[in-house]
């Protein structure tokens, strides 16, 4: 699972990337810096991670990961092709979530394509060419379901409302995930289409040192701008946090988070968010060779989540035995949860919980 960063030239996508995956890759002050797509693999921050290390006191800790991707800068017209459009959509349209970054800082500096700064004006440029593209895919299924609904097929005219009703709330400006759908139609027939404009998104609003705390101006505007979208908002110090990454030790880092009356990186709070946001959650297995953070999307059941470990568990699943990170932490340690009668034993039904500390029986 893949959350791709977006946004108009420079905004701050790549510095972003950087210090989210410390892979360096080019940022500097010009459009399309970033050509390929970068990859990074980020780990997910977990305080139950930690706190499982000190009670098992294993040889290694491995954390969950997410995918992100950093996508070269959008510009009006991609979605005819201009600058470098039809890559750019090409790349969004292969990630599962949006990582959507607004510049909401003053830097004369820096230069902003449209000339000026405006996070509102920039989100729209973004929103329209990717409800533009959006629409060709609508219009291209419309010409085919149309001439089946013709001949009186039931199922194709119940498919051309549903097209029908995202070509309107396109046209209108409306991006897929917000158009009025039942959720029985929208698996049936929009999501197999995979509209660019149904991808779940997290606004990241890219600010100054100054407002990294409590937000600004332009933060407030953006908040007001999406609250019907059901989206979550960010507020980043992205710049800041490049910084904060390039400091040698923990309680470095930690005292100029306290400086900027920060708890955490605000990059943690983000990574956590896309992993949110892909739908996916945490279980753990925890012994002496390694304490370990496995991602499942949420609502898998046990046999699903022992697959992710290997295939063969799946296969060969009998049962799992459950402790709940809660006992596991109020308890100590897998034998004192045993004694205690706290462990469970799930069957192939069981729908793991996020959380969860589970060890897998099966049978090859």
């Amino acid at each position: 699972m893949k959350a791709g960063i977006v946004g108009l030239p420079n905004v701050g996508k790549s510095t972003l990337f950087n210090c989210l995956s410390n892979a360096k890759a080019q940022s500097a002050n010009f459009p399309f810096c970033t050509i390929e797509p970068n990859i990074g693999v980020v780990n997910v921050p977990d305080t139950r991670l930690e706190k499982l290390e000190e009670l098992v006191d294993p040889e290694k800790v491995i954390p969950a990961t997410v995918e992100i991707v950093d996508i070269a800068g959008l510009v009006k017209g991609a979605s005819k092709g201009e600058g470098l459009g039809n890559q750019f959509l090409g790349n969004i349209r292969e990630t599962d979530a949006i990582l959507h970054v607004l510049r909401c800082f003053d830097n004369d500096n820096i230069v902003h394509v449209d000339g000026n700064v405006n996070p509102i004006r920039d989100k729209e440029t973004i929103d329209m060419e990717l409800q533009l593209k959006d629409l060709e895919t609508v219009d291209k299924k419309l010409d085919k379901v149309k001439r089946a609904a013709k001949t009186g097929n039931k199922e194709a005219q119940k498919e051309e409302t549903v097209l029908l009703a995202l070509k309107f709330g396109l046209e209108a400006g409306i991006s897929v995930r917000a158009v009025e759908i039942t959720k029985e139609d929208r698996l049936e027939y929009v999501t197999p289409l995979q509209f660019i404009t149904d991808k779940p998104v997290m606004y990241v609003c890219n600010v100054d040192e100054n407002a990294a705390v409590s937000g600004n101006d332009y933060v407030n505007l953006v908040k007001e701008a999406v609250k019907n979208e059901n989206a979550e908002v960010v507020v980043l110090a992205v710049g800041t946090e490049a910084d904060i990454t390039e400091l040698e030790t923990y309680e470095e880092r930690q005292m100029f988070l306290e400086d900027l009356g920060l708890e955490e990186p605000g990059s943690a709070k983000l990574i956590r968010g896309a992993y949110k946001l892909l739908n996916l959650e945490t279980y753990f297995t925890a012994g002496e060779k390694e304490v370990r953070a496995w991602t499942i999307p949420v609502g898998a059941t046990a046999p699903q989540a022992a697959g992710v470990i290997h295939t063969d568990f799946e296969k060969g699943f009998i049962r799992a035995e459950v402790i709940s990170y809660e006992d596991y932490v109020t308890f100590g340690s897998e034998a004192k949860v045993k004694e205690a009668g706290k462990m469970r034993v799930e069957g192939k039904e069981y729908i793991v919980k996020d959380g969860d500390v589970m060890h897998f029986r099966f049978n090859v």
